[in-house]
């Protein structure tokens, strides 16, 4: 039986791109720095994501992430700025203002309310993170809501999930499982703390060979029936 659900947010029940070319365009727009089109974004995502990783394997800090991508960024742009640090305060606002939920993601989570306890489990930014699950409501849906940046650190690491267990209460490991779209921090993490696994894989991305997933989903409407199957 399952009784817990962890969610990732961004790139799971949230559409993370769309959030994030918002808010990169409107950035732009606001510091007078012209125009960020496709390809640029592109290019961000790509050293966003580079860093992300490094972080989540212990070899940066957070704070190197944060203003690390953009200065990067703006170096690969030859973009002559250099006021990062305001950039990224406003560029976590705007991600926090626009939400886009995934295909069935509002409708999964309302329909599990009151069969399981669900969780939020995000390495995203307290200031982006509590807007973007205030504004979308699914913070009324939530029994818990746990931010890195308040959870002092990072999934995946043990730490992390260790946090979230003792607050989640009377539950074994074989009765919880994370439902995320990343196999470095989500899959890896749970696999790793002895949870289930369900990955979120609608671009069908080849497995992971060193990685035990216990389900694999194209489709948010595909959880419904799989915590059914373990009622």
């Amino acid at each position: 039986m399952i009784k817990a659900v962890l969610w990732d947010i961004d790139g799971t029940l949230l559409d993370f791109k769309k959030s994030e070319r918002y808010a990169l365009k409107t950035c732009f727009s606001r510091f007078g720095l012209g125009i960020c089109d496709d390809d640029a974004i592109k290019r961000y995502s790509a050293i966003n994501r580079t860093l992300w990783e490094k972080l989540e394997k212990g070899e940066i800090t957070k704070q190197d992430v944060l203003l690390g991508r953009f200065q990067a960024f703006f170096k690969e742009e030859q973009i002559s700025f250099d006021q990062v640090e305001a950039f990224n305060e406003e560029y976590q606002l705007c991600l926090g203002d626009r939400f886009f939920f995934c295909e069935h993601g509002l409708e999964t989570v309302t329909a599990l309310k009151g069969l399981v306890k669900q969780y939020a489990v995000t390495n995203g930014t307290l200031a982006a993170q509590s807007r973007k699950l205030q504004k979308s409501g699914l913070i009324s849906l939530f029994d818990d809501i746990f931010i890195s940046d308040q959870v002092g650190f990072e999934k995946p690491s043990r730490e992390f999930f260790q946090f979230v267990w003792d607050r989640i209460g009377d539950c074994k490991r074989h009765e919880a499982i994370i439902i995320g779209d990343s196999l470095t921090s989500d899959m890896l993490g749970g696999y790793q703390f002895g949870i289930l696994c369900c990955w979120y894989n609608p671009l069908h991305a080849a497995a992971p060979s060193d990685i035990k997933i216990d389900y694999t989903i194209d489709h948010l409407s595909q959880v419904l029936p799989l915590i059914d199957h373990h009622q």
